[in-house]
């Protein structure tokens, strides 16, 4: 089986890229071919290194390195993208059996869709946030600083100024928006859109969202690495730690505000707009972004606990499966798709993204005989149950054959794919 798999970056700087390269690096330890398509040019992880996998870049430019007006322009639609998308599928020694998209909003734009549906193979989009359907990507209202509930390009949403930057850039992303729709829609009356849901909670939202599209939904769990080295005992922790971008739609502020109220430092792992007002904060220490050792290496050694209290509803939060993993306590807002995998009082605490509760959370967990117990239960849960790259990439596996053997059926009978 050969599959391509795409996506913006070959160097992980989100989730998004980490579980493009992971998939990849599983794939091809499972021996199948994999053909990575690298749309922007920069770094490349060590797990592309394997000699079953080839990598194609196709040296275009971050979008938002153009200027305003050439900015705006490609990410509506990046002709650019789509020729050179075609000719590097066109140029491949063998064909595709699949394709499988992870980014598309740097530089790709929609334009690359119409391309990938005229591979004739099947696409697989993972979701790992709301872009396919919501302007702003992330289904959440920055004017209020609280999820968004409106219908996406209706006219409230139209009319909403919920845009982190300005009214002028939720224009232009209600133009790509507007853009993707038509772009999808073409490509859905040839055959359905696969997309892939990683938490329960997105599946249930973003189908609702996409009604209008001709999509089949299927889930599956991100790939979690399991930190090496020994378990975690939390009560040595001194801090409630928070790893990752630093934003108020992400909670980074409530983490300093809670932990403050419940008497614990707050340390944080990362870097963001909030970086200089969490600085100027009594007891708090940002460390900035680290590497994957380092990271772990910290949170074995401070953390009592890791925050992740988004506002937004977020997916598939791989920190969180990871700390699970190790054996570190999680507070997790119930509007993320990790709380799916918190225990409630067993492996940390799932609780409403406000002070008050947090705080509580975090409170609790001054107890050590507490956090260690929830550290140690969390440990033997998600090792009882892996969500490792064997099991990811087991599922990946299945569900390739499957649309496969379901898109040769359906050439052979060209009557049911009329029908679809």
């Amino acid at each position: 089986m050969h599959v391509v798999i795409l996506a913006e970056f070959a160097a992980a700087s989100g989730g998004a890229e980490k579980v493009a390269l992971e998939s990849a690096r599983g794939l091809a330890e499972a021996g199948l071919a994999v053909t990575y398509i690298q749309a922007i040019p920069g770094p490349v992880d060590p797990l592309l290194d394997h000699a079953g996998i080839r990598r194609i870049e196709l040296g275009l430019p971050d979008i938002w390195s153009l200027g305003a007006a050439r900015a705006a322009a490609a990410g509506i639609w990046h002709a650019a993208a789509a020729r050179r998308l075609a000719a590097a599928l066109a140029g491949l020694a063998a064909p595709p059996d699949c394709v499988h998209l992870h980014q598309w909003t740097r530089t790709l734009s929609p334009a690359i869709f119409p391309v990938l549906s005229g591979t004739g193979v099947p696409l697989v989009v993972t979701l790992h946030d709301y872009a396919l359907a919501c302007p702003n990507g992330v289904y959440y209202r920055f004017d209020r600083a609280e999820p968004c509930g409106l219908a996406p390009l209706s006219a409230a949403c139209l009319a909403a100024p919920c845009d982190p930057r300005s009214r002028v850039h939720k224009a232009v992303r209600v133009a790509r928006a507007a853009t993707l729709r038509r772009a999808v829609g073409r490509a859905g009356r040839h055959r359905p859109l696969h997309v892939v849901h990683v938490c329960d909670a997105s599946r249930q939202r973003l189908g609702a969202l996409l009604g209008g599209y001709a999509l089949t939904h299927h889930r599956v769990d991100n790939p979690v690495r399991l930190p090496e080295g020994p378990t975690a005992e939390p009560a040595r922790g001194d801090a409630i730690a928070y790893v990752g971008r630093l934003t108020r739609e992400k909670g980074a502020d409530l983490v300093a505000d809670a932990a403050r109220a419940a008497g614990l430092p707050a340390l944080f792992i990362g870097a963001g707009p909030l970086e200089a007002e969490l600085r100027a904060r009594d007891g708090v220490e940002v460390i900035g972004w680290q590497r994957p050792e380092a990271v772990w290496a910290t949170l074995r050694a401070r953390a009592r606990a890791l925050a992740a209290p988004s506002r937004w509803y977020e997916t598939g939060p791989l920190t969180v499966y990871e700390a699970l993993a190790a054996g570190i306590p999680v507070v997790a807002s119930d509007r993320s798709g990790a709380a799916e995998k918190v225990r409630h009082g067993r492996t940390g605490f799932v609780v409403a993204p406000e002070i008050v509760p947090l705080a509580e959370a975090f409170t609790a967990l001054r107890d050590h005989a507490l956090a260690d117990a929830l550290g140690a239960e969390a440990a033997r849960l998600a090792r009882a149950a892996p969500m490792d790259l064997g099991a990811h990439t087991a599922a990946l596996r299945g569900l390739y054959a499957r649309l496969i053997e379901s898109a040769a059926g359906a050439m052979q009978h060209p009557a049911a794919l009329a029908l679809e």
